[in-house]
């Protein structure tokens, strides 16, 4: 009776396993299935050849490998180029990802970092707790720096700076209070410009003798001349001269084209003529007591037989 019952065991033993190993068959069958790219999904996201569970497991040329973490699991990724904190490198058989070393938070190869983690500064691919003697670290950066003078607030090494403290004046890696001669502060800029002197040019030639706009018929006038701005100056620059002057001028002898003359006499000549042709015209006709149309200056303040006598001192008699 026990020896039929132990059969019995073994008999059904053998068909759990007979199933198991079925099934396990079948498992290893659909993995190569997918291995081998038969699975639709292997044509999506740059992948060559993947499986269900573990994702890309090759990559279409030139495309990188890169296994993400889920978890305990890492799934195969392909990417055009590695993510932060991993370089690419490439070789006949695969191109993969690789992670930097960690103190860096990216990367050119394992050698070479470009940006560290917090907590260490970059110097010539490094990534350093300290930074060298003659430097100093710079947290936004991340970076050792040269260390500036007192008025710079970075700089190539501490005799050339690149940007002054507030309120300086950057000039050839210096930094100024106030700028130097020949050089003014630009605000905008916060830089020390060269100054912009006024330019002019020649004189012309001094006009002719006019008055009110008259080239006849007065005695004094006056004569002008110009001269052009060839260059404007900056804010602090030397400032633009006279560019016109203007100066008295006697005119010759000349008759306004049209008009009557008028005879230019000394003090008594004139009264003399006047008296005699005043004479003369009471002598040939009485009741016309002053000679028309004529103009004689006369430089008198007497005016008699009805003439009139204007500011310049000329009167028509």
């Amino acid at each position: 009776m026990q020896l039929q019952l132990i059969s019995f065991v073994l008999i059904i033993w053998n068909c759990m396993d007979y199933t198991g190993c079925q099934s396990h068959s079948s498992s290893r069958h659909r993995q190569h299935k997918a291995m081998t790219g038969a699975s639709s999904g292997c044509q999506q996201g740059g992948c060559l050849t993947c499986s269900d569970y573990n994702g890309c497991l090759s990559c279409k040329p030139r495309l990188f490998m890169h296994l993400e973490r889920i978890g305990m699991k890492q799934i195969g990724v392909c990417m055009t180029s590695c993510p932060l904190g991993f370089y690419g490198t490439r070789s006949p058989e695969r191109n993969t990802c690789t992670k930097c070393r960690s103190e860096c938070d990216s990367c050119f190869n394992k050698n070479f970092c470009t940006r560290c983690r917090a907590g260490f500064y970059l110097h010539l691919g490094k990534c350093l707790d300290s930074c060298p003697v003659g430097m100093v670290h710079n947290d936004a950066q991340r970076e050792c720096v040269p260390r500036c003078s007192a008025e710079c607030e970075l700089c190539v090494n501490s005799d050339t700076c690149t940007r002054c403290r507030s309120g300086l004046y950057q000039l050839d890696g210096s930094c100024y209070h106030i700028c130097p001669d020949d050089y003014e502060p630009n605000d905008k800029l916060m830089e020390c410009t060269s100054q912009v002197h006024c330019e002019v040019g020649e004189w012309s030639e001094w006009s002719p003798c006019s008055r009110s706009g008259r080239t006849c018929g007065f005695r004094r006038g006056q004569e002008t001349r110009t001269r052009q701005v060839l260059q404007y100056p900056s804010p602090f620059g030397n400032p633009c001269p006279e560019i016109s002057e203007v100066k008295d001028c006697l005119v010759k002898k000349k008759r306004c084209p049209g008009s009557l003359p008028t005879l230019y006499l000394g003090h008594m000549a004139q009264f003399q003529l006047y008296a005699f042709q005043t004479a003369l015209l009471q002598f040939v006709q009485p009741e016309q007591a002053c000679l028309p149309l004529r103009t004689v200056t006369v430089y008198s303040e007497d005016c008699h037989c009805g003439c009139s006598q204007d500011s310049g001192g000329s009167t028509h008699v």
